[in-house]
Parts: structure tokens; sequence; C-alpha cells
């Protein structure tokens, strides 16, 4: 079969265009806006890529049509298929139908985490012996690759709660099916689709109630407002994550009637005792009992409770934690999940998707725990559709107050001002209109021993780069 994928250059649809070449599918696709790291992955897997949305990209004789959830009424691809009567799909349902049938599905969901926690939990899997498949949001480094179809049993999706497509407005998540789900965090976001939390919260119970009773829910048991989504009606057993006890919140117990109950002061099934303040090092605790101790390279508190998840849904598998726990010592992460891109005169670069500012604030928090005293300059471009519409800006000068620096990227087209939130900010800030203004002003500001952080879920017109090598030409 050939497919025509609109939006390829996506994670999630860069994944399934990974996914069905392996499966021995022809695979072309276009795209608007194409950048590494996934444009990277296409091209090494031999996919044809062509650029915008012109009805001639897409070959005559394509069998169908998969379409990404960018991708509206009126684009001219779009309409040009519509009137041709074409075969078309949603990525998420091509997943469905051609993957994820008689596999063990588990889902990684939430507002914050999910690449990671995706991309934490197949490494865990792989170390267990289960040849995992996975699609995750971001090219795991320690695989190369964003998707790959797998020989196990266990196929890892990272759950989006955005809409599928112009004809499917339910979140992809309630297409996946699956035994296991992490629900991660629930904050809101993605402002263009949801009008409030109490919308999002209702997409996660769609998920919750396609987990069977034979499976597992695996819960951060810190966050209120999942609480509240399993309050809704839950029907699996659930096993609850978390680092302070005086956090915890009510959470539900399996029932005959789906009833959630428990007590607000209840241990968390999963637990760690922090052994750094960066987050580098912790004891895992599963039910009062420690299962050994975790090194690792990830910063943050956060990612400890994204380990925390991938290892109880590990364990949900049917896997020993503790025999694989030493194997985290060598995970890599993610790229553009603060991705090392190199370091010049004593100044250390690093890419970061991170685009809501809770995301923003435990990163930095994170990399503060380890560099200490040193300074922290971030690059900021507020590029989600939340951002553009102002829905974090009151709360992203905060976000920011780890940062010592800070020059934000106010394009044009930003429809709010970003003085205000220059203004706000605890240290040096300073707007600009576009990346070459901003690489000059990092360069006026940057100086050995500082920790400079690019922060965009966009191709930030290829400005991490750009700046170490302005660094290396010019010093």
């Amino acid at each position: 079969m050939k497919l025509h994928i609109l939006g390829i250059a996506g994670t999630f649809m860069g994944g399934v265009a990974a996914l069905a070449r392996e499966l021995g599918h022809q695979v072309e696709g276009s795209d608007q806006a194409v950048y590494p790291p996934m444009s990277t992955q296409l091209e090494q897997l031999g996919i044809a890529l062509r650029q915008g949305y012109d009805p001639s990209n897409i070959s005559a004789d394509c069998d169908d049509v998969v379409v990404g959830n960018a991708l509206s009424r009126g684009n001219p691809a779009v309409e040009a298929v519509l009137d041709a009567g074409r075969r078309y799909i949603s990525g998420a349902q091509w997943l469905a139908e051609q993957v994820l049938p008689r596999r063990e599905v588990i889902a990684v969901a939430g507002t914050h985490g999910k690449t990671t926690t995706s991309t934490i939990l197949t490494y865990l899997l792989q170390a267990a012996g289960a040849e995992p498949g996975f699609l995750i949001g971001g090219v795991a480094e320690d695989f190369g690759v964003s998707a790959r179809v797998g020989t196990g049993r266990a196929f890892v999706v990272e759950a989006d709660e955005y809409d599928t497509a112009f004809f499917d407005k339910r979140s992809k998540f309630v297409h996946y099916r699956p035994r296991i789900a992490i629900l991660n965090n629930l904050e809101f976001d993605h402002a263009d689709i949801f009008p409030d939390v109490a919308a999002i919260q209702r997409q996660f119970h769609h998920l919750v109630r396609t987990v069977p009773g034979s499976g597992r829910l695996i819960v951060n048991g810190e966050d209120a407002r999942l609480a509240e989504v399993l309050a809704m009606g839950c029907w699996t057993p659930v096993d609850t994550f978390g680092l302070d006890a005086a956090q915890a919140v009510a959470g539900p117990v399996h029932g005959d009637r789906g009833d959630a109950a428990g007590d607000a002061g209840a241990a968390f099934t999963w637990t760690a005792r922090l052994l750094a303040e960066d987050g580098s090092a912790f004891v895992v605790i599963h039910r009062g009992v420690e299962l050994g101790e975790v090194r690792w390279p990830l910063l943050g508190r956060h990612n400890v409770m994204n380990a925390l998840a991938s290892l109880a849904a590990v364990a949900a598998a049917g896997h020993d934690v503790a025999a694989i726990l030493p194997a985290l010592a060598d995970f890599r992460s993610v790229k553009r999940r603060m991705e090392l891109v190199g370091t010049h005169d004593g100044i250390t670069v690093y890419d970061d998707f991170a685009h809501h500012p809770t995301a923003i604030a435990t990163t930095l928090a994170g990399l503060r725990a380890k560099v200490g005293g040193a300074r922290i300059v971030v690059a900021m471009e507020p590029r989600s559709n939340s951002m553009r519409l102002g829905a974090h800006a009151e709360a992203l000068a905060p976000s920011l107050a780890d940062a010592d620096a800070v020059v934000f990227l106010h394009r044009p087209e930003l429809a709010w001002d970003g003085g205000k939130v220059v203004a706000a900010l605890r240290g040096d800030g300073i707007a600009v209109p576009d990346a070459d203004a901003l690489i000059d002003a990092l360069r006026a500001r940057a100086a050995a021993g500082d920790h400079v952080v690019f922060m965009s879920n966009g191709g930030f017109d290829g400005a991490p780069r750009r700046f170490l090598q302005a660094l290396q030409t010019s010093r």
C-alpha cells in the first residue's frame, strides 16, 4: 500500500511514517515546516518529503491519505482530497487499526512529561528483554528513532489529549485502548481547542473508560485534577506515584461499581527518596519496600516522577523492577529534552522542548539544583498555540524565576505584549523580534561559566546550533 502523510514532519505523524515504512508500505509526505530531529529521521528512512500543501504533492497512485491534526478545512491539500473523494484516515486511527491490534498497549498521558516518560518506559522494557514497539513524540537517543514496530507484545504509545483530525475532534488517546495507562499530570493547555480544564478532564475520563478491569492505571497521586477525573468513575485497579506525602490527594481504589474512595494521607504505591537535590540520584520504594538506587544523567524532581511512573508500568506489565533499575544509569533521554548542544569557551548550550510554564519552571529548577550559583540564561520562544493565544502569559515570568537572564523572542505576529513578561522577570530580560536579534543578544550577555537554555516546541529557526556556531567562530 502507498500512503501520503499530510503533516509528516510533526513528531506524531513522523512516527506513523516510520511505522508504516517498517511494515512494508510505500510512504511519502508533505508538510509546511520541516526541521530536525524529525526531518533527519525521515531522511534517514528514505521517505520523500515535499514542502507545502500543494495538492500536486500527493501522488495520484496513493491508496490512502493520512491526515495530521495540524490541517484544517480550507487547507488546499485537504480540500483536494475531499473533492476527489480519496480515502483518508487520521494518524491515530491508522495506528489503532494497523499496529495496535493484539498488542499490550501501554499509553502515557499527561500535560507534561509524556515524551520523556514514554522513552524511559520503552528503555526499561527493552532492558527487561521485552523488545517493545513504540511511538514517542520525539527521537529517543537510545533508539535513534521515534517509532518502531517491535517484536514483543508490548507497545508503548505517547497518548496525546490533543484532537485527532479536522474530522475527528476526540482526543487522539481514545483510539489506543490501552491495558495499562499512565496519567502523569493534568493542567490547562491547548487553549485553541479546550475552553477550560474541565473539558480536558472529560477527555482524560474518556481514556480511563477504555482501560479494562484486568489492566492498570498508574496515576500521579499528587495531582488533584487527576483525582477529580477518577472520581467520575474508575473500573480499573490504580497504582499511585509521588514524592511528597504531604501533597497526596484522595485517589480511587478498585471497586465493583467503579466508585472512588481513598484517604488523603494515604501512602503512594510508588515513591522515591532523593539522594541528590537535583534528582540525579534516588532510592525507589514500592509499598514501603526499598527496591534499589538509581543514579542517572537526568535532572529534576519532575524526571524522578517520570521514572516512578515508568517503573510502575513496567511492574504492571509483569517485569522485575529491581533487576532493571541499574539500566537507568546509561539512559540517554530524548533529543530536545535538555539536550546538550555543545560547549565553547566555558558556555554550555542546551536545546529544550519546554513550552508550558510548569514544564519551564521544573526544567530550570532541575538545572539550578545542578549548577548551583552559575548563571542560567534562557532564550524563550512562545510558540505553542496556547502560548500564542496568551493563555499562559501571566504565568510565564514566574516560571522563569531560576533564570538570571532571559532573551524573549517576541515575533511581530504574537498577539499579546511580551514586554509585560520581560518587565516582570526576576533577572535581566530583553525582547527581540527575530532569531538573528536573539542570537546577537545572547552573544552580548553570555560569558564563561554560563548555561544557555533554548526553550521552544518548534524549530526556533535553528537558533541553538546557530548560537553555538557563532560562539565558535567569534571567540
